[in-house]
């Protein structure tokens, strides 16, 4: 399940571009907490903090507890923006949330296990390579686990027949394929007549070509 990391968030005041660019030049990158039974509020968390949550998370559903003034909040981060051209985090979104209140959120699919159709040739692909769920924040899962090792040659694992965590549900109906084992391609052998008439036809060509010679002589 997704762990739930603690992060202080103080009030932020200042606003425009010189402000905000001073405010992060200072170690701190500007954030807002938004959600539905709470009033948006501009704050500011340490960048440093916040960017170390970021790399050691295993995935892209990260909790946090965030320290503010009025208390603790827990919040899902919502979007973390970021400048392409210099690097680093401009600024975040967070999704106030409520343990008791139910959230939806992507999840990554994690395929284990050896597919016997691979011994056949075939090939596992994931056709949806995260799914959307629906829990409480504590049973958030930081991936969803698909067995294949009992996945034969052109057969599929759907949605239905997935383990899913205790408190998850799939928002996908069961019978969606998640992950199959493809039968190999093989490319269609030339017709018999074509393939004949392809070496006739290079043949037939040189000798064309020196007739047509003496012709334009005359």
């Amino acid at each position: 399940m997704a762990k739930i990391l603690d992060l202080v968030a103080q009030p932020r005041t200042v606003s425009g571009t010189g402000a905000v660019k001073r405010l992060r030049n200072s170690g701190s990158t500007p954030a807002v907490v938004y959600g539905r039974k709470v009033a948006p509020v501009n704050v500011q968390v340490d960048t440093k903090t916040f960017t170390k949550i970021l790399q050691g998370s295993a995935s892209d559903n990260i909790l946090v507890s965030l320290k503010l003034d009025s208390g603790e909040q827990l919040a899902l981060v919502q979007e973390v923006q970021h400048d392409h051209l210099k690097g680093g985090i401009t600024h975040v979104d967070f999704h106030a949330i409520a343990m008791d209140e139910e959230i939806h959120a992507e999840v990554p699919v994690e395929i284990v296990g050896e597919a016997p159709g691979l011994k056949f040739g075939g090939l596992v692909e994931a056709i949806h390579h995260t799914l959307e769920v629906r829990c409480l924040p504590k049973d958030l899962p930081e991936h969803i686990t698909v067995d294949v090792s009992a996945l034969e040659l052109g057969k599929a694992i759907h949605v239905g027949e997935i383990s899913f965590p205790e408190g998850v549900r799939p928002k996908l109906a069961a019978e969606v394929v998640v992950v199959m084992c493809e039968e190999p391609k093989v490319e269609a052998e030339p017709e018999p007549a074509a393939a004949a008439a392809a070496p006739a036809a290079k043949a037939a060509a040189p000798a064309a070509k020196a007739a047509a010679a003496p012709a334009a002589k005359k």
